[in-house]
């Protein structure tokens, strides 16, 4: 393989005059979410501290963007029983990201934290200081949680409507942001020979006052390297777009295929222009898996070997009992769906949980599922694996590569956020083979080229919000 060249700026299409876009990329750590497997013979611990330095350090040597943690606040619980859809714990994600930010030097560090169950002021003040400690890396994946069963473990129990959610989570950024801003530039004087420290006497002061927060007084961290860490959305409801339009910095987002990229990508770019924002303000990055293979069909049998570790048979009935809507623990994996018909109701054996409110019509989605068993003669974990999430990525490496340049330069993503099935070496091939190609095409960068994940992204720095007369 050629050495990597590097990318000209802008670089040009040798068959149309139109700029290529440089693609944006990912890691997000492996853990919460079903496409783990951690019954691998390679696969190793998913708390070691050890893990995680293997994976920033491997997306950082491939010049990634950020490293992408999601928060589990919960247990996997389906019918009020624990079970290991995927994994089973999670360290706490500002300790991890803050640690890693001591052995990283410009791997952005993004951490999801929700909306629901936190404080305005303890998230701004963990981000801020996040900010702080990486020299201007942090990211928030803001968020909303969604099941009751999540609920029980704070002092707010239950859970709270799709609306109710999202205006909670406007209202709680907007909050964050008012603390971020709080702090200018120029209350630091710092001068050793007049002894003056602080140029106000009222640094940090807030006062905020909305229907969800009534908070005043002052925040105790000064403004941060990138001004506020990048806001990061991943909500897909009509309110989450408008959210992510007004709001966020980026989407992640689970349109990982051609067609309903490109529909999303043109839907919420087009929602910029009301909230006085260009259209690169705001970057869209599908969440995606990948099987690569020296050829096209070595990775394509790879891929179907991963399918049937992520659904084991345990996991598929549990899914299914997710449309169900019934206790399905009795039947056996490996035969026929059942002859009962799903439960429809407000009462679901995972009160709120998406996976579960996404199944809108769970009787026609049932017939549909009956109808594809038939003609395919398929188990009950065939069909969820013929159903389910699938890699979205197969080939081999020049494949791969090709693919993932295909879908930025026609506007169905801005990158992609990398999900490997697993832990911690599953990003180490991927590094190793697609991104040369990637950084031989000219799109993808082959040294970093700022210091601060904004600068990763080409985000501008945001200015801070008017001081009040007050402060």
């Amino acid at each position: 393989m050629s050495k990597p060249a590097k990318p000209a700026s802008p670089a040009t299409s040798v068959s149309s005059a139109k700029p290529l876009k440089r693609i944006h990329l990912a890691a997000h750590f492996p853990g919460v979410n079903n496409s783990t497997v951690w019954s691998d013979p390679a696969a190793g611990s998913q708390i070691d501290f050890s893990s995680f330095t293997h994976f920033a350090r491997t997306a950082e040597r491939a010049k990634f963007d950020f490293l992408f943690l999601a928060e589990g606040l919960r247990l996997r619980e389906q019918n009020g029983e624990i079970y290991d859809l995927d994994v089973v714990g999670r360290p706490d994600t500002f300790t991890v990201l803050g640690a890693l930010a001591a052995v990283t030097e410009k791997l952005g560090l993004a951490g999801t934290v929700n909306s629901t169950f936190n404080e305005p002021y303890e998230v701004a003040r963990q981000f801020a200081s996040l900010d702080h400690l990486s020299a201007g890396r942090a990211a928030w994946n803001v968020v909303t949680s969604w099941d009751e069963f999540t609920g029980r473990n704070f002092r707010r129990g239950g859970y709270l409507a799709q609306e109710d959610r999202y205006e909670r989570a406007k209202q709680f950024l907007a909050a964050a942001w008012e603390l971020f801003d709080s702090w200018h530039v120029d209350e630091i004087v710092a001068d050793k020979e007049s002894g003056l420290f602080l140029a106000h006497p009222d640094p940090g002061g807030f006062d905020h006052h909305v229907k969800q927060f009534d908070i005043s007084g002052h925040f105790n961290v000064p403004r941060g390297p990138q001004g506020r860490p990048v806001i990061f959305q991943a909500g897909d409801s009509d309110e989450g777009r408008e959210f992510a339009a007004s709001a966020a910095d980026a989407i992640f987002t689970r349109h990982g295929t051609f067609e309903s990229g490109q529909a999303f990508y043109a839907d919420v770019k087009g929602r910029l222009a009301r909230y006085g924002r260009a259209h690169d303000e705001l970057k869209i990055l599908p969440g995606v898996t990948f099987a690569l293979g020296d050829t096209d069909a070595d990775a394509k049998e790879r891929a179907a070997v991963i399918r049937r570790q992520q659904v084991s048979g345990q996991t598929a009935i549990r899914l299914l009992e997710q449309l169900w809507n019934r206790d399905l623990s009795s039947y056996d994996p490996e035969g026929p769906l059942p002859s009962v018909d799903p439960l429809p109701g407000e009462n679901t054996v995972a009160r709120g949980r998406a996976s579960v409110r996404m199944h809108r019509d769970p009787l026609a989605t049932a017939a549909r599922w009956r109808a594809l068993a038939e003609e395919k003669d398929l188990s009950i974990r065939d069909l969820i694996i013929e159903v389910t999430g699938r890699q979205t990525f197969i080939g081999s490496p020049a494949t791969v590569a090709a693919a993932l340049n295909e879908f930025v330069q026609a506007d169905a993503c801005d990158g992609f956020i990398l999900t490997p099935h697993l832990t911690p070496g599953g990003l180490d091939e991927f590094a190793d083979t697609v991104v040369p190609l990637l950084q031989e095409r000219g799109v993808f960068r082959t040294e970093y080229e700022g210091d601060t994940l904004r600068d990763h992204l080409g985000l501008r720095t945001p200015a801070p919000l008017a001081r009040s007369a007050a402060h």
